[in-house]
């Protein structure tokens, strides 16, 4: 460590490192969302499907986040809940055009939000309704309909509408999400 990091962690003005847990069904956008959350000479130009997960980090303003995208094929899901004690906030991605597979995603997130690693902590989660610029995509608030979003009262949570390849919406979303986790702190 040099002399500069030691003086600003010192002064408390090193960025705040926080792990954050990007989950949602496979093929809705996860990976390129957290890619395009990167500072642009780190962005990858093919995004391939996750197989398991891979660890990401980008940095806000103030935070550094470190992101655990992790695949949402059928068969690794399970794998999500190692990683639940150790998430300080969850980013969940929903394909709001994908109608058929929204029912799935409602599933996962209930037991997401019924996990005992989960469901006693006060966890900020994101919703990104993605794909917004497919003809088929629902808004955010039918997204947040579906989900039936309104039932959680005991964490905070926001919903943004995105569309990942062009990076809509996805700056409210963590800038939303840096708010609550630098509130939570104070």
């Amino acid at each position: 460590m040099g002399l500069l990091d030691r003086l600003s962690g010192l002064l408390g003005l090193r960025k705040k490192e926080v792990h954050v847990l990007c989950l949602g069904l496979d093929n809705s956008g996860k990976t390129t969302i957290i890619n395009k959350l990167k500072p642009s000479n780190a962005q990858s130009q093919d995004i391939v499907p996750t197989i398991g997960f891979s660890v990401e980090k980008f940095k806000s303003s103030s935070l550094s986040f470190t992101v655990f995208d992790m695949s949402g094929q059928g068969r690794y899901r399970n794998l999500w809940e190692h990683y639940y004690k150790d998430g300080q906030a969850i980013i969940f991605v929903i394909d709001s055009s994908d109608k058929l597979r929204m029912v799935v995603a409602k599933e996962e997130l209930d037991t997401l939000l019924n996990h005992p690693d989960i469901k006693h902590r006060r966890i900020p989660i994101l919703f990104f309704a993605n794909k917004m610029d497919l003809r088929d995509a629902v808004t955010s608030v039918k997204v947040s309909q579906l989900l039936c979003l309104e039932n959680i009262k005991d964490k905070p949570w926001h919903i943004c509408a995105s569309d990942a390849i062009k990076g809509e919406g996805l700056q409210e979303g963590v800038d939303w999400l840096q708010d609550q986790i630098q509130s939570a702190k104070t």
